[in-house]
C-alpha cells in the first residue's frame, strides 16, 4: 500500500505544470516547472537566490525531483516524466524514455531554432552527437561539458590532498607511491589528534552515497593513475586498455587495500559505510581528517578563518602519479538535458535551458547572482566581486541577498546539478577568449592565494596553482573527449549486471573494514566468488566489447587533430 501511495503522489506532481497557466509559459502568471533530475541531491522545490533568478528571468517557480529507487520506472508509468528532464547517462533510462516517446523532439515546430539560440549557435556538434544515438535519428537534446576545443583539458578533478602545515611540520617527506601516503597521514594524525570540534581525527572519511558499478573513494583512487572508471573496471587512459576491476594486481584492488590499511592503524573514519555525503563533508570542514582525492574537497577544509590559523589543505602528489585529467569534450558528456514530451511548456524549457548555455546563465550556475557576486567590467570581461570570492572559498558560511532570499550562498544554489558548457572552456562572450573559470581570471589570481600558509605552498610547488604544478612535472593522463556512447544492457543484462555490482560493493565494503591482512584475503575471495556467481564473466565480456568501441571513437578524434 505504501508503494501504490507513493507512486500515486509522485505521479499527481508530475501532472501539477499541466495544469497550470496556457501552453509555452504565459509570462504574467507564475509557472512551476518539474526537473525531474538523475544527478541531484535534492529534492523538492528549489529555494534561495537560485529560485528567485529563475523567478525574476523567466517567472517560474520550480520543483525538483530526484532519482530514487524506482522514481525512473513510476515517472514512465506516470506517462509523464516531467517538463526538464535531465539523465545521469544517454543510455539505459535515456534510451528507453526516448523508444517510449517519452521526450520532446527539439526540431519540431522550429522549437530549438526560435528558443534556443545559444544551443543552436554553439552546440552544434553535441547535439548531432545525440541524433546519432537516436535510432530515430531525433535531436532530443545534448550532454553536459560540452568543451570549446579538442585541443585543452579540464583543469584537474582529481589529486591528493594533504594537510600542507602538518606535512611541513613532518619535514615533507618523499612520497613515491601510493602507499607511502600511509605512514606520512600516520604521522599527521599522530601530530593533531583532535579536530576542530574535539573529536579523533583520522587519515580518510568517505561515503556510499555515490557508488555505482564499484565503490566511488575505491575505483576514483585509480584515477590518481590514469585509470577512468569504465563499468566494472578501470580503463587506462594512456594505452587505452583496460582492466576488470577484481583483477588480481589491479588498480581497484590495490586502492581497496590502500584504504583497508589505514582502517587497520585506526586512519580510516569507521563511519565512512553509513554516513551521508553532508556528514563527510562536515568532517573535513573541521579538520578531522588529513587526506582526499577530490579538487573540490580541499576548498571544504581551506576556509579563510583556517587559512588565517595557518593550516591548508593543498596538492601533494605522488613521485609515480599520472592524475587523469579530461579532454574538453566538444561532442558532450553523457548527462543529458532534455524536455518531457508531456510539458505545456516546450518553448519555457528551451528558453531556460538556452540560458545555462549564455555567459549569464554558466557564470550564475557556477558563481551566483550577477551584480551581486560576479559581474561584467567596462570592457566586457566577466569579474568577480569581493562577495563572490568569499563565497567561492566559504559557500556555507557566506551570506548573499538577493530577491526575497538572505542567507547562506550554499543553501541557495542550483540544485538540478549539471551543466552545459565545460567550465574550462573558453567562453565565447568574452572579449579576450577567458574560460568560464573563475580561478583562471586575472583578476582572480590578483586578489587569491595571498596568506603565508598559502605562499609556503606555492613556493615548495613552483607554481601558482595545483594544476600547474601537476601539469609540469608530468603528473597528468588525459582522457580524449569523443563520440563514444554506451550501448543498453538489455533487461537480462541489467538484472545480471545490477546483481554483480552489488556483490563487488558490499565486498569492497566489508573488504575496507577487515581487521587483519589475512581476513581482508579472504573477504577479497569471498566477493570475486559471489560476482563471477552472479555472471561477472558476462559483465566482463561485454565491457571488452565497449572498451573496444571507445577506443575507436577516441582513435577517430586523435587522427582528425
Amino acid at each position: 500500500m505504501k508503494t501504490k501511495l507513493i507512486a500515486l503522489s509522485l505521479s499527481a506532481l508530475l501532472l501539477l505544470p499541466l495544469a497550470a497557466g496556457c501552453a509555452g509559459g504565459n509570462k504574467k502568471q507564475t509557472v512551476n516547472l518539474v526537473i525531474y533530475t538523475q544527478l541531484a541531491n535534492f529534492a523538492g522545490t528549489q529555494i534561495g537566490w537560485a529560485a528567485e533568478v529563475l523567478k525574476e528571468k523567466f517567472n517560474v517557480t520550480v520543483t525538483i525531483i530526484k532519482e530514487d529507487d524506482g522514481t525512473f520506472a513510476t515517472s514512465m508509468e506516470s506517462g509523464n516524466l516531467g517538463d526538464i528532464v535531465i539523465f545521469g547517462n544517454d543510455v539505459g533510462d535515456y534510451q528507453e524514455a526516448a523508444e517510449a516517446g517519452m521526450l520532446l523532439d527539439w526540431e519540431k515546430d522550429d522549437l530549438l531554432a526560435e528558443y534556443g539560440p545559444a544551443i543552436s549557435e554553439h552546440f552544434r556538434i553535441p547535439l548531432e552527437k545525440n541524433r546519432g544515438i537516436n535510432p530515430d535519428g531525433k535531436i532530443y537534446g545534448f550532454g553536459h561539458n560540452v568543451g570549446s576545443s579538442s585541443d585543452d583539458h579540464d583543469a584537474f578533478f582529481y589529486y591528493p590532498h594533504i594537510r600542507w602545515d602538518l606535512y611541513e611540520k613532518l619535514g615533507k617527506p618523499e612520497i613515491k607511491t601510493l602507499e607511502d601516503f600511509i605512514p606520512v597521514l600516520e604521522q599527521m594524525v599522530a601530530l593533531e589528534p583532535t579536530s576542530d570540534t574535539g573529536g579523533k581525527t583520522y587519515a580518510v572519511s568517505s561515503f556510499p552515497d555515490w557508488d555505482g558499478d564499484m565503490v566511488m573513494m575505491v575505483k576514483s583512487t585509480g584515477a590518481l593513475y590514469g585509470y577512468d572508471e569504465f563499468g566494472v573496471g578501470l580503463y587506462d587512459t594512456k594505452t587505452q586498455t583496460w582492466e576488470d576491476c577484481l583483477s588480481k594486481g589491479g588498480m581497484y584492488l590495490r586502492a581497496l587495500k590502500f584504504y583497508n590499511t589505514l582502517f587497520q592503524k585506526g586512519l580510516y573514519d569507521p563511519d565512512s559505510m553509513t554516513q551521508t555525503f553532508d556528514d563527510m563533508s562536515e568532517k573535513y570542514r573541521n579538520g578531522v581528517c588529513m587526506f582526499n582525492i577530490f579538487e573540490w574537497m580541499a576548498g571544504v577544509f581551506n576556509t579563510p578563518e583556517h587559512k588565517a590559523a595557518g593550516k591548508l589543505m593543498a596538492c601533494v602528489a605522488a613521485e609515480d602519479q599520472k592524475n587523469i585529467v579530461y579532454g574538453l569534450n566538444p561532442f558532450g558528456g553523457n548527462r543529458v538535458w532534455t524536455i518531457g514530451a508531456k510539458t505545456n511548456y516546450p518553448e519555457l524549457c528551451m528558453e531556460i535551458i538556452n540560458w545555462f548555455c549564455t555567459q549569464e546563465g554558466v557564470l550564475t550556475y557556477n558563481y551566483g547572482p550577477k551584480g551581486v557576486t560576479w559581474d561584467i567590467d567596462s570592457e566586457g570581461e566577466a569579474y568577480m566581486t569581493d562577495l563572490g570570492l568569499a563565497a567561492q572559498e566559504d559557500k556555507r558560511a557566506t551570506s548573499v541577498a538577493y530577491g526575497d532570499y538572505s542567507g547562506s550562498y550554499q543553501d541557495g544554489e542550483f540544485q538540478h546539478n549539471n551543466t552545459t558548457w565545460s567550465i574550462d572552456s573558453v567562453n565565447p562572450e568574452s572579449p579576450s577568449g577567458q574560460p568560464f573559470r573563475y580561478s583562471r581570471w586575472v583578476t582572480t589570481i590578483l586578489k587569491q592565494g595571498n596568506t603565508e600558509i598559502e605562499r609556503s605552498w606555492r613556493a615548495w610547488a613552483g607554481a601558482a596553482t595545483a594544476d600547474e604544478y601537476l601539469e609540469k612535472n608530468g603528473h597528468l593522463s588525459i582522457s580524449i573527449g569523443s563520440t563514444y556512447t554506451g550501448r543498453n544492457k538489455g533487461r537480462a543484462l541489467t538484472t545480471t549486471w545490477t546483481q554483480v555490482t552489488n556483490a563487488i560493493k558490499d565486498g569492497s565494503w566489508s573488504a575496507i573494514y577487515a581487521p587483519s591482512d589475512a581476513e581482508f584475503d579472504a573477504i577479497v575471495a569471498k566477493m570475486v566468488a559471489d560476482a563471477k556467481a552472479y555472471g561477472y564473466d558476462e559483465c566482463v565480456a561485454w565491457q571488452l566489447e565497449e572498451v573496444e568501441r571507445r577506443k575507436a571513437a577516441e582513435d577517430t578524434v586523435t587522427s582528425a587533430r
